[in-house]
Order: structure tokens, then sequence, then C-alpha cells
């Protein structure tokens, strides 16, 4: 397995898998045209974020997004691990751990790097279990949103 930075070649199987997700985890239908445009902005400008991808045997099989907070209480950027997806047939042999590990020694790397979050769907006990292998744990807030209705309003099934 392979662990290496996405490009533009990839943006195809990641939107595939971004759609793939929201209807796995949520069962939510996104508006492919949208969910290509976003991860081509994210490839395309730095600034969004990066992607993270898995091949085995030259093919993608799993997916990671990087995305900044900064925290003004620790003076640093808090990396949020984001469309977290690995194709139905790798699950369970270690994609996921394997870009964890990748992007945990790459924050490591960078010191204005101070933590890493990242956020599930409430009732997927599935990846509870995993990010609690890899050591992570449950933080003690809660996320809320507000969702503006100019984001991509041609989305259909997206929770309101």
């Amino acid at each position: 397995m392979t662990i290496r930075p996405a490009t533009s070649a990839d943006a195809d199987r990641i939107a595939d898998f971004n759609i793939a997700l929201a209807h796995d985890t949520e069962n939510i239908t996104l508006h492919p045209p949208t969910v290509r445009d976003g991860v081509r902005a994210v490839l395309e400008d730095p600034a969004k974020g990066f992607y993270f991808v898995a091949e085995i045997d030259g093919q993608v099989v799993g997916q990671v997004m990087v995305t900044y907070e900064w925290s003004d209480w620790r003076n640093g950027n808090i990396w949020w691990l984001q469309s977290v997806f690995v194709a139905a047939p790798y699950r369970g042999r270690g994609v996921f751990k394997s870009l964890f590990a990748h992007v945990l020694a790459e924050s490591r790397k960078r010191p204005e790097v101070c933590g890493l979050r990242l956020y599930m769907e409430n009732h997927n006990h599935t990846a509870r279990k995993v990010y609690q292998t890899l050591g992570m744990r449950q933080s003690n807030y809660v996320v809320f949103e507000s969702q503006m209705g100019n984001a991509a309003p041609q989305q259909r099934g997206v929770r309101e």
C-alpha cells in the first residue's frame, strides 16, 4: 500500500468516494457536479486543505482530507480529518490505519500543527471503534451548525 498526496488526476475518484460516503453513513444523496467542483477546489487551492490517498496495485482505495482550524488558545493549527473513506472491498485491511499514521507523521513534522480532530456521524459505531483503536478519544465538544442556503442549493437529501 502506498500513501501519497492526491493530485488533480484523483479528483473523480475522490468525488465518487465522497458521494458514496454520504450515502453509506447518512443515507443522503449529494449532487455529483457540486461534489466534483468541491474536490477540485481543494486540489487547486492548498489554503482550503489537501487530500492523502491510499493506493493498492495502482488503484486508489481510500482517502482522507485535511482542513485547518486556527486555535488562538494553542497558537497553532488543528488539522481536521474529513471525507474519510475506504472502498468496501478494502475495509478491515489497515487502509485507514495507514492513512491515519501518515497524517499523524506529517503533522508531527510541522510545528504549527497542535492537534488532530475529526467528526463522525453519531451512530457510526464501526468508525468510532476504529478511531479509538488508533488512540483518538471522544472530545468534550459537541458540534453545532447552521447551513447557509447559498452553499450548494442544488444538493438534494442533505439534512437541513
